[in-house]
């Protein structure tokens, strides 16, 4: 058993809709079998577990761990690859490096330093898209299970715009992905994603089978993109004429429903805006990856007040940092040049149960409450000399965390916890 000492951050409710007060802050929380099982004061905490571990942090954050709900772990090596939108992305920078994970062996060594650059940003749970490879997925899975993490991913499926090598058919990807279910599915804290790139890369016939499938495996997620830029929106049109609009794409094919996971979903149109909202689908949010290759601005704000669950994301390598800090403050960025800008409770939350309730996880991550897994990250509010002396001014707990959201990187992480066991402890 353990007691951790600090600034605990928890939230009350969604700050969006009860305001910035929903964000708390107790002095500590205790910690047994992997579950938060106390939170409060910490004379009473100590008192109720006289025998427990005290780990004292000082003024330093204790959040639960930040929640990435939307990555390619497959991109990892071409983060930061210059001057391309969407497609060109694709052709010139992801495909070529995809086609190296038929590879298991490389796609172990990705998998292992994606898990270590996350870990080290403070991302305790991700949701990614590994390549149309099964050992893509073993990859991912495997890291993850070994460091204890509740983590989710699926073999992305494309049968056609792809290049040779990166295509398989309607029939092999439900096999494949139906397979890696029944070895995955529910292990230990690992979720199974039932992935279509996009529609641009998957024929009708495979989406459609792609539906039964999830229809066979209701309570798994099912992850794609949706409306991430204009000329793509274009390109989908032409692919699906009798479709409605993109995200009939989807529905048609029985790729829509309370487990679905859009991610970008930036250009929607009516209907699609309504169909989300009554079939309780989620959103993520991806603003570093939005602007470095020129997808543009969600209103987030704006579909947040329309009742939206919407989780926040890096999108490694689109997105260019690991960071979850890094893309809070995007978020900020993008919510000021729509005219709302976001307060720094909104942002915290977008990143720790937002996402996880993006990922329907909100009952096991992603806050700090009694019952919760203990997926902890210790934030330094002083973790370099500009935060430091910004940080020193603060009048209240969102003036002391907002430098760090704006500038803070890996130095600010000083601890990760994952299922209740402290990563750096001997």
């Amino acid at each position: 058993m353990d007691i951790l000492l600090g600034q605990v951050l928890r939230f009350t409710a969604d700050p969006f809709t009860a305001g910035p007060d929903a964000m708390q802050v107790d002095e500590a929380l205790a910690i047994h079998e992997g579950k938060i099982i106390a939170v409060g004061a910490a004379d009473a905490l100590r008192a109720a577990y006289p025998a427990a571990r005290t780990r004292d942090y000082g003024a330093q954050v204790i959040s639960a761990g930040f929640i990435d709900a939307h990555v390619h772990y497959p991109q990892t090596a071409i983060i930061a690859s210059w001057g391309k939108r969407l497609i060109d992305w694709l052709n010139t920078y992801t495909f070529p490096e995809e086609m190296r994970f038929n590879d298991p062996a490389y796609a172990q060594m990705i998998a292992a330093r994606y898990f270590d650059l996350a870990l080290a940003h403070g991302t305790t749970t991700m949701c990614s898209f590994a390549t149309i490879h099964p050992a893509s997925v073993d990859a991912f899975f495997a890291q993850a299970q070994a460091r204890g993490m509740r983590a989710l991913t699926g073999k992305t499926c494309m049968d056609r715009n792809a290049p040779d090598g990166l295509r398989d058919t309607a029939q092999s990807a439900y096999d494949d992905s139906k397979a890696l279910i029944a070895r995955w599915h529910g292990v230990d804290r690992l979720g199974y994603v039932i992935t279509p790139r996009f529609s641009p890369t998957s024929t009708p016939d495979q989406l459609s089978a792609l539906g039964a499938l999830w229809g066979e495996h209701p309570d798994c997620l099912m992850q794609t993109h949706l409306s991430e830029q204009t000329d793509e929106i274009e390109w989908v049109r032409g692919l699906f004429p009798t479709a409605r609009d993109y995200l009939d794409t989807y529905e048609m094919h029985g790729l829509l429903g309370p487990n679905a996971l859009y991610g970008h979903a930036i250009h929607l149109e009516a209907r699609e805006r309504d169909r989300i909202l009554e079939t309780g689908a989620a959103m993520v949010h991806c603003p570093t990856s939005n602007t470095f290759i020129g997808s543009g601005l969600m209103d987030l704000a704006a579909l947040k007040a329309k009742g939206h669950r919407i989780g926040l994301a890096t999108d490694t390598g689109g997105g260019s940092s690991f960071s979850m800090l890094r893309t809070m403050a995007a978020a900020y960025e993008i919510g000021q040049l729509k005219g709302r800008p976001l307060h720094p409770a909104e942002l915290w939350w977008l990143a720790t149960q937002g996402s996880a309730q993006a990922l329907n996880l909100g009952d096991k991550i992603g806050n700090i409450e009694v019952g919760m897994e203990a997926d902890l990250v210790i934030i330094d509010l002083k973790s370099t000399p500009a935060i430091a002396q910004r940080n020193a001014q603060a009048g209240d707990i969102f003036e002391a965390i907002f430098p760090t959201i704006m500038m803070g990187d890996d130095r600010a992480i000083t601890d990760v916890w994952i299922n209740g066991k402290n990563r750096t402890a001997p």
